[in-house]
């Protein structure tokens, strides 16, 4: 299958370049070097490709972030899926796309009754980040419903693995106890530990990703998740047990974000049952993993 992938360089996007090359795909990454709001490149660039399938990533992606550059965050992740989609109508090969959103959309759920979360429980978003995947969505569906694109939609929940940026939760921990046993340092700073998450590993995320381009039902909206969620705290001490050290953590003011959504767990029974996927790489082996790589790294 011919593939391209935008955000091609991005911690997902290498991880589902190389999935999609192991599995005999031709793969064309594209990135920084196209602005994804700029249609006429797109489409320049996927005529140029014919790709059979496009795993849209390109987003900016930083809950955090999103609150200082709201506007940046609705050009890049609204406009720039409409630019892609539009892009993709007209080049001609007639790519099956997966949009990327994200569980961030459903919001704070304070009714425990209310989860798992599925594909059709109440949206809610929080953030502009989250405010501006569920547009997003709005675009792609619309792409699907008003022009018959083979669209499918993705909510990824927290996904992890070697690589990721410390701009998340687990890579940035794994990095301050690194940092720690390097200085001999007693304490290292941290946020909101109590908030809870559904969390996979990156590598399952992409297979998902690879079958639902094969069996997903275009329109349709996927849950990729585990399942199950966890505390920060928990994966905190999980990294600190690895690591074999003990440390204090201490709560750093400028790391707690101004609005939280205290838990989130979701149903993947919708991905299950459209493609037979299930979670393979155990949370400790990722941790591990996680560490490892940070363990590797000279700064």
């Amino acid at each position: 299958m011919r593939s391209l992938i935008t955000g091609g360089r991005g911690f997902v996007g290498q991880w589902l370049a190389s999935h999609l090359r192991e599995l005999g795909d031709d793969v064309v990454s594209i990135d920084r070097e196209i602005e994804i709001t700029d249609a006429v490149a797109l489409l320049a660039a996927f005529t140029d490709a014919a790709p059979e399938a496009i795993y849209h990533l390109a987003a900016l992606t930083h809950v955090g972030q999103s609150w200082d550059e709201p506007l940046r965050v609705l050009e890049v992740n609204v406009i720039g899926t409409g630019a892609l989609l539009a892009a993709a109508r007209q080049c001609g090969s007639d790519p099956r796309v997966l949009v990327t959103s994200s569980a961030e959309v459903y919001g704070a759920v304070t009714d425990p009754g209310l989860l798992p979360l599925r594909e059709d429980s109440p949206t809610a978003p929080l953030t502009p980040y989250a405010a501006s995947k569920l547009a997003a969505e709005a675009v792609a569906a619309q792409a699907h419903l008003g022009h018959g694109q083979h669209v499918i939609i993705v909510r990824p929940f927290n996904h992890i693995g070697p690589g990721q940026t410390p701009n998340f939760a687990v890579p940035a921990l794994a990095r301050r106890i690194v940092a720690a046993e390097r200085s001999g340092a007693g304490t290292i700073p941290v946020g909101n530990l109590s908030a809870r998450r559904d969390f996979t590993d990156v590598r399952d995320v992409v297979r998902a990703y690879r079958l639902l381009i094969e069996s997903g039902r275009p329109g349709a909206v996927y849950n990729v998740c585990s399942g199950r969620d966890i505390s920060i705290r928990e994966i905190a001490d999980g990294l600190l047990g690895l690591a074999g050290t003990s440390l204090e953590f201490e709560t750093d003011p400028s790391l707690v974000r101004p609005v939280e959504v205290p838990v989130l767990r979701g149903d993947p029974g919708r991905l299950a049952d459209a493609t037979g996927w299930a979670p393979a790489v155990p949370l400790e082996q990722t941790l591990a993993d996680v560490l490892a790589y940070w363990r590797t790294r000279e700064d």
